[in-house]
């Protein structure tokens, strides 16, 4: 019998998804990176305790580092939140989330209400705040989003001027299993994401999209 090479691609040494394996790296990076700005926020505050360098609280250069600091660990926190993994037995709490939507209203751009009560699993949460960010990428202009949980789960509905509407980008939220859909670029990833981890969850997305503002709900 003749020699027959059979090329096969090496088996993974576990089974992971693609989505999942985003997620743990995204909690890897958040959990390292949190620290070291957490200890820088720590030594402007003694700096400031120290009394040896008077007038330093009122310097640019101490408000442009203090407020880098902040806005990067805000960041930080959305991030994790948003993209990191989410086990099926932890919890959020709607003060923890308030505090990171009133840090997406800290840009001016956008206004957030939120609208609910109780705790909620914290792969609702991610789910809230990837939603968020895919309808802030609609209203590059500013506006105003509600997040409300019903009866039957989560609304998003966010009212503006004018909206910037892309629904080959907007079909990753609706597209059927094999249909083609465009290559989500790095600042779109959010998109891809939502439906993901909506599907990982076993929820059904909907969301439409208007001259004048949109809708998620799932």
């Amino acid at each position: 019998m003749d020699d027959v090479t059979i090329n096969r691609k090496p088996a993974l040494p576990f089974p992971i998804l693609p989505e999942r394996a985003a997620s743990l790296v995204s909690s890897r990076l958040c959990h390292d990176l949190i620290s070291p700005l957490g200890a820088i926020g720590n030594g402007l505050e003694l700096l400031l305790m120290s009394g040896d360098y008077p007038g330093l609280a009122k310097s640019p250069e101490f408000s442009l580092i203090s407020d880098s600091v902040e806005a990067a660990r805000a960041r930080i926190r959305w991030f994790r939140m948003a993209f990191g993994h989410a086990a099926a037995q932890q919890r959020t709490g709607l003060n923890e989330l308030a505090g990171l939507l009133a840090d997406l209203e800290k840009n001016g751009r956008i206004r957030v209400r939120l609208e609910a009560e109780g705790d909620l699993p914290r792969s609702e949460a991610r789910l809230i705040l990837l939603a968020l960010m895919c309808l802030e990428t609609a209203l590059p202009w500013g506006g105003g989003i509600l997040v409300c949980r019903g009866a039957v789960g989560w609304r998003l509905v966010a009212e503006a001027a004018r909206t910037k509407a892309d629904p080959a980008l907007w079909s990753w939220l609706g597209a059927e299993p094999g249909q083609d859909r465009p290559e989500a670029q790095p600042s779109e990833i959010h998109f891809p994401l939502l439906a993901a981890f909506a599907a990982e969850a076993g929820r059904s997305l909907t969301w439409e999209l208007d001259e004048r503002g949109g809708e998620i709900a799932f």
